[in-house]
């Protein structure tokens, strides 16, 4: 697999937005982790998700306008809405074909209950745009494959990948940081490659976000795992909760 490495010219772009490699203050990550009335089945993931660790690479501070987007059960946005603290807010910006049985409903709810912080907006998956220069950060946890992706079961039409990381680089502030993290993928057509394993090549979601104006920053590989078959269909159960992902920290320029 072809691992991607901070550059030199990532290091100048770097420079020249500013933008921390790490939050002035961790400790308030790992504080924000170890909240007590975090549900079991959250905890349960940190290990494999590693979300102190990735929340500091990527820069979330106190303070923050954060979106978490397709955001699942609100994993990401509870944990944010912890570290940005009452100066900052977090908004979870959740297709509507999504989280839609009684169940999913019932957790969101209590969710917003134990973080205040957190507002849900529902929205058109195929359709997504938000308010102009308005996000300091946002972040996307196993989704980005799935703009890619069209199910007829769960309603989702064809998406254009474009159109999308288009209407975040208008919703991101100048300086505002976007964490991708996604299962790699082979390289190949994207929709088929996507259709079959729910993966992506990692170069196309660079070359999405670049295209857009984004600035790929840095690079880690704290969620890497070079065992896995890139093959396997990331819901298989001899890969599940163990595939290779790769943690990508974009910016937009100021």
């Amino acid at each position: 697999m072809k691992r991607l490495a901070f550059t030199l010219a990532a290091a100048s772009a770097l420079a020249l937005t500013a933008t921390p490699a790490l939050a002035h203050e961790p400790e308030t990550i790992a504080a924000a982790v170890a909240v007590p009335d975090r549900p079991e089945e959250a905890r349960a993931l940190d290990e494999i998700r590693k979300p102190a660790e990735t929340l500091a690479f990527l820069g979330l501070e106190e303070g923050m306008v954060a979106a978490d987007l397709i955001p699942g059960n609100g994993y990401w946005s509870e944990i944010m809405a912890h570290v940005v603290g009452p100066t900052g807010s977090v908004v979870a910006l959740h297709p509507q074909q999504f989280s839609t049985s009684e169940e999913a409903v019932a957790g969101w709810a209590a969710l917003l209950e134990r973080a205040p912080g957190v507002s849900l907006i529902r929205y058109p998956f195929e359709k997504f745009a938000y308010e102009a220069d308005s996000l300091d950060f946002a972040i996307m946890n196993l989704n980005y494959h799935d703009i890619y992706w069209t199910s007829e079961r769960y309603d989702i039409p064809f998406t254009d990948p474009d159109a999308y990381v288009a209407a975040l680089f208008s919703a991101m502030k100048p300086g505002g940081i976007v964490g991708i993290i996604d299962h790699t993928g082979q390289p190949g057509d994207t929709r088929e490659v996507v259709d079959a394993t729910h993966r992506i090549d990692p170069d196309v979601v660079k070359a999405d976000f670049e295209r857009a104006g984004f600035v790929l920053v840095a690079t880690s590989d704290i969620l890497a795992n070079p065992e896995d078959d890139l093959s396997v269909n990331v819901f298989d159960p001899a890969v599940r909760g163990k595939t290779d992902r790769f943690l990508f920290k974009f910016v937009k320029p100021l």
